[in-house]
């Protein structure tokens, strides 16, 4: 039996079809029998979340009620391709409407990776899937409220703490674990929340912090670097599109290809508005809250509140050059040889210090098959002749290597903030990541990094990406007072591994696949980082089954003690997020 909900409806469409959640009810308790039979059932027992057919589940006057109050922002939420069916002229998205994240930013239920929005664990099974034949509701919560306000969220948090519901919160849907979305669940999405604010004189208390920017919770990475421009100014910010500075991205820490020059986001953060659990808006800061201060600085996405705002350093833009190098390496062999060379030249961009992003990518599914080898790297104040000095040693070393040949080479120079700047981001595929810190001591043997990437070659691994974004001011920063897992003042790059299938593959090989990482990649993957090297919780494995101390380093228990003082019910649980080994995979039982 399939899970179907009503149709989405026009945020500002009035929500004349509540009712229909007495249906959806009888659909949603087969697929959480787990957790609602017996002794352990939401309608007799506080260890689960109130889901449809739950005694205390909302009934529709309370729906409607709780609509009025968040001004008619309340709307059905329903899966990515369902929606394309039923709202998108002709009936269907387009692949280039599918694959583009600022599209898929429009559509509540969407993630960008489409796998997250699929209820693989349910039973029965329930999907959503592009070309499908049936529809169920998935992972994708049943409501969302679409936030304008700091009250709307108030009031969106109170509801769920009020009638024990299952919360998650998104901005944009760039979530590599699932964190924002939930099946059965109310979702606040900050979306709207665009608000951009420059100041030359940011004050925490009586001190003036210098020059810095505000910025709503829902305002993408690409709005940010517009602005910017326009301000003379450059902030720490990730290099995707569509990722929210003020979102998630600053509460796992926040890369960017500025790191090495500036620190990363969360070393950037002066302060934020948060909305808590007890619906209290909070002003947080090195002075007021300073514990939550502490936490949301790399203590994880998702776990502590909804943010309003947060304001960030800025520095004067300056220019810069932005290469792109295309290499092929012909078989396996070679891509281990490469790796070796590109290991051996990794502290090369140290003077400037520069950032780059190296991707791995298998050409065909044959084994042994030719692969690409992708480097785009950004020199700040550097001139095109100087940042082609900095890069001859690797190129011309890999260009002497039998089996690789070059298909591409460009640069750019000029501001920053327009080469760090991108239109869209391409997504709409099922994907999962598995990945480790990767210290800088490593790379001091560099035949270990290259023997590394030519075994996960050759045992199937198809795409595997470095960010060259430690290192420089990230390791100067160790001393800052944060929830920095503490692995990324000691490492040189982060290194991921991304596993993806169609959407024909069956669920047991989905299964296999998700589960890839932990029991075939893994052990090859740590002859590099070494055994207990810590992960960017950001772009890693929601099964990480030891994440207390792989994604928080020796920062949990402080984290937790902060998580029962702001979170004492555990409203706000994600996957591998502080509190989450209390709760079952869908944060709705207690376990």
């Amino acid at each position: 039996m399939s899970h179907r909900s009503k149709s989405p409806r026009d945020t500002k469409s009035e929500m004349t079809s509540l009712p229909a959640i007495q249906v959806l009810s009888l659909f949603l308790c087969t697929l959480f029998s787990h957790c609602l039979t017996g002794p352990g059932s939401a309608s007799k027992s506080p260890a689960c979340r109130n889901i449809p057919d739950s005694a205390g589940y909302p009934n529709a006057a309370a729906w409607n009620a709780f609509n009025s109050t968040v001004s008619g922002r309340l709307v059905n939420v329903v899966p990515s391709a369902k929606y394309c069916r039923e709202s998108v002229p002709g009936g269907a998205c387009t692949d280039t409407q599918w694959t583009s994240a600022v599209f898929r930013n429009t559509i509540p239920g969407a993630m960008e990776q489409v796998n997250w929005e699929q209820g693989y664990d349910l039973t029965p099974p329930s999907l959503c899937l592009q070309n499908g034949t049936t529809c169920g509701q998935g992972d994708v919560p049943l409501y969302s409220v679409e936030a304008q306000t700091v009250a709307d969220i108030q009031a969106a948090v109170k509801f769920a703490s009020t009638h024990n519901l299952r919360l998650v919160v998104k901005s944009s849907g760039h979530d590599y674990l699932g964190r924002s979305t939930a099946p059965g669940s109310l979702l606040i999405r900050t979306t709207h929340l665009q608000n951009i604010s420059f100041t030359d004189a940011f004050f925490v208390g009586s001190q003036n912090m210098g020059s810095a920017v505000t910025l709503g919770s829902g305002v993408p990475a690409q709005s940010v670097y517009q602005q910017a421009k326009l301000n003379g100014k450059i902030t720490v910010s990730p290099v995707a599109a569509t990722v929210c500075n003020a979102g998630g991205w600053v509460q796992g820490a926040g890369h960017s290809a500025l790191s090495p020059k500036f620190g990363l986001g969360a070393d950037n953060v002066l302060e934020f508005y948060v909305v808590v659990a007890s619906g209290e808006l909070l002003q947080v800061n090195s002075i007021s809250n300073p514990d939550l201060f502490y936490a949301l600085r790399g203590g994880g996405a998702g776990s502590w509140g909804v943010i309003v705002s947060a304001t960030f350093k800025t520095y004067p833009t300056f220019n810069a050059t932005s290469s792109t190098i295309l290499l092929v390496a012909s078989n396996d062999s070679v891509v281990g040889a490469l790796a070796t060379l590109h290991a051996q030249h990794i502290f090369d961009l140290d003077s400037i210090p520069g950032g780059q992003y190296f991707y791995f990518v298998r050409n065909g599914t044959a084994a042994d098959s030719a692969s690409y080898l992708y480097l785009n790297t950004y020199l700040p104040n550097t001139t095109t002749s100087q940042s082609t000095a900095l890069l001859a040693p690797f190129l011309n070393a890999s260009l002497a290597l039998p089996g690789v040949s070059i298909l591409g080479e460009q640069s750019s120079y000029g501001d920053i903030n327009d080469a760090l700047y991108q239109v869209d981001d391409s997504v709409g595929a099922n994907e999962v990541l598995g990945s480790r810190l990767i210290p800088a001591e490593t790379y001091r043997d560099p035949t270990v990094v290259g023997e590394v990437y030519r075994e996960l070659f050759s045992s199937g691994t198809t795409i595997i990406g470095g960010h060259l974004v430690a290192g420089g001011q990230v390791a100067e920063n160790a001393n800052i007072y944060s929830a920095v897992n503490p692995a990324w003042r000691s490492a040189k790059t982060h290194v991921l591994i991304v596993n993806e299938w169609p959407d024909a593959t069956s669920i047991e090989d989905i299964d296999a696949l998700r589960k890839h990482f932990q029991t075939q990649q893994l052990p090859i993957f740590e002859k590099m980082s070494g055994p207990d090297a810590g992960s960017y919780s950001n772009e890693a494995d929601v099964l990480e089954p030891h994440f207390e101390t792989t994604f928080f380093g020796p920062n949990y228990a402080k984290l937790s003690q902060i998580k029962s003082k702001y979170d004492p019910e555990d409203l706000f649980i994600v996957g591998a997020g502080v509190g989450s080994e209390r709760w079952d995979e869908w944060g709705i039982c207690r376990i």
